[in-house]
């Protein structure tokens, strides 16, 4: 019994080893958004929107920039904490239809050596920003989150792909 168990680990490690290695896709594969990501996508969006309601007495997000101070201030008043991961990545899914509104990006599903996320794509560029990242991986950091200087950073750095 005991050397059919090593010989079957040992077996399962010779196989595991010997498959070949697929390299990552250098250039990112894009798909508009399905009816279920749009639907998490609009879940992200309730949770930012009753969170500010709550907090503030906001009638709701508009998807432009007159959300910012909303945004900005849910940020500064640690509204989410670097362990709500989902709620913080919720405002990333907000501050992206900022971005939207304000530059040529949509939202669309990207696939690359990460896996499948919705992202903002740059025109029909495989050129992408993740939003849904853009905020809680600095929060997550300690960082200072300031959105109106990162829509500034976001138009700048899609300047050199025009």
């Amino acid at each position: 019994m005991r050397a059919a168990f090593i010989l079957a680990v040992l077996l399962s490690f010779i196989t595991s080893c010997s498959k070949p290695q697929v390299a990552p896709s250098l250039t990112p594969q894009f798909n508009e958004l399905s009816e279920s990501d749009r639907v998490r996508l609009d879940q992200q969006r309730a949770i930012v929107a009753a969170t500010a309601k709550q907090k503030y007495g906001t009638g709701g997000l508009t998807k432009t920039v007159a959300d910012l101070p909303v945004l900005q201030r849910l940020i500064d008043d640690n509204a989410f904490n670097k362990t709500q991961t989902y709620e913080l990545q919720s405002l990333g899914v907000a501050f992206g239809d900022v971005l939207a509104s304000e530059l040529p990006l949509s939202w669309a599903m990207v696939t690359d050596e990460y896996g499948t996320d919705p992202t903002l794509r740059y025109k029909d560029r495989p050129v992408n920003i993740n939003a849904l990242t853009m905020i809680s991986k600095r929060v997550e950091r300690g960082e200072v989150v300031n959105l109106v200087q990162l829509l500034q950073i976001t138009r700048e750095q899609l300047r050199q792909w025009q």
